[in-house]
C-alpha cells in the first residue's frame, strides 16, 4: 500500500489538571527530516522523540510539536506547604534580628515565595512522572498521521492505476498503427525508387527488398512496447507492496516507461504514434508530480 509524506496527526488529553497537546505535520522530502519543538520539562525525551517519530516513518520532513500546560478550565486545588511557612518565618525573623530591624512580618513577605504553594503546576516539573503519559500521546498522533498518510497514498495509488491503464490503452493503439508502418513505408520508398530511376531505367529489386528490411528492423518498435508493457505491469505491482522504498522503485520504473516512450517515438517516424507518445508522456509527467509526495 502506497503512503503519501503529506499528513498531519494530533492528540491531547487533561490528566490531573495538566492539559498535554502533540501535534505532526508531515510534508515531502527525499530523506527522514524531523524537527521537534518540546518543553523545557521534556527537552531530556528528545532523542526519545525522534527515535519514536523514525521508527515509524522513512522520508518526509516531519515537525513535532509537544505543549504542556495548566488546564484553565478544570479547577486547581491549591494547599499551603506548612513546613515551608516555618522554614521561611524563621529566616525572616534571623534577618530581622541580624540587621537590627524592628519591623513586623506581613503577609506580602512570605506572598513573595510561591513555594509555600502546592498546586497541580507542580506536575510540569516531574517530567520522569509525566514523560510515560506524554509518550503515549506522541503514539496516538503517530498512529494518526499514518493513518492519514495511508488514506491520501490510496488516493494517489488509485490516480496511477487510472493513468496506467489509459497509457496501456493508448499503447493498444500505437500497436495496431506500427503493423501498418512498414507498408506505409513500402510504398514511400517504390515511389522515391521510381521517381528517381524513371521509367526507363531499371533497378534490383532484390536491393529494394534488402533496404525494406533494413528500414524494417529501425521501425520496428515491437520490443520496446513489450518492455514498455513489463514496466507497466511492475509499476501496478509495486503499488500493493507494503514493503519500504516504494516511491524510490516507482520513479526508477517511471524513468525506464520514459526512456521507451522517447525510442518509440523515435523510431517510428510515423506522425500519429508520435501523437500517441505525446499524450502518453503527458501522463507519465502527471505521475511524475505525484510521485514525489509517495514514501
Amino acid at each position: 500500500m502506497l503512503e503519501s509524506m503529506t499528513g498531519y496527526g494530533s492528540a491531547e488529553a487533561v490528566e490531573r489538571g495538566v492539559r498535554t497537546l502533540v501535534e505532526l505535520r508531515s510534508v515531502n522530502n527525499r530523506f527522514a527530516e524531523i524537527s521537534v519543538k518540546l518543553p523545557r520539562q521534556l527537552l531530556s525525551f528528545e532523542l526519545e522523540v525522534r527515535e519514536q517519530i523514525r521508527a515509524h516513518f522513512q522520508r518526509g520532513k516531519i515537525s513535532a510539536f509537544i505543549q504542556i500546560q495548566i488546564d484553565e478550565e478544570l479547577p486547581i486545588s491549591f494547599s499551603i506547604n506548612v513546613a515551608k511557612v516555618k522554614a521561611y518565618k524563621e529566616l525572616l525573623e534571623t534577618l530581622k534580628r541580624e540587621a537590627g530591624l524592628d519591623t513586623p512580618l506581613h503577609l506580602e513577605h512570605f506572598l513573595r515565595f510561591t513555594e509555600i504553594f502546592d498546586n497541580g503546576a507542580t506536575s510540569l516539573d516531574s517530567a520522569d512522572l509525566r514523560w510515560p503519559f506524554v509518550k503515549t500521546l506522541l503514539l496516538d498522533a503517530i498512529a494518526r498521521l499514518k493513518a492519514m498518510r495511508c488514506r491520501e497514498g490510496e488516493e494517489l495509488s488509485a490516480d496511477f492505476r487510472k493513468r496506467i491503464a489509459e497509457i496501456e490503452s493508448t499503447l493498444a493503439l500505437i500497436t495496431v498503427l506500427a503493423s501498418d508502418n512498414l507498408e506505409v513505408v513500402r510504398k514511400r520508398l517504390s515511389a522515391k525508387v521510381e521517381a528517381v530511376a524513371g521509367k526507363d531505367l531499371t533497378y534490383s529489386r532484390d536491393r529494394l527488398e534488402m533496404e525494406l528490411v533494413l528500414a524494417a528492423d529501425k521501425l520496428d518498435i515491437t520490443e520496446e512496447i513489450t518492455r514498455f508493457a513489463c514496466h507497466n505491469k511492475f509499476f501496478l505491482e509495486e503499488l500493493s507492496n507494503d514493503e519500504s522504498g516504494t516511491g524510490r522503485k516507482l520513479n526508477f520504473l517511471l524513468q525506464e516507461q520514459l526512456r521507451e516512450a522517447n525510442t518509440i517515438a523515435s523510431k517510428s517516424q510515423n506522425a500519429e504514434i508520435s501523437q500517441k507518445i505525446v499524450q502518453i508522456k503527458e501522463d507519465l509527467e502527471k505521475i511524475r508530480e505525484q510521485l514525489q509526495n509517495i514514501e
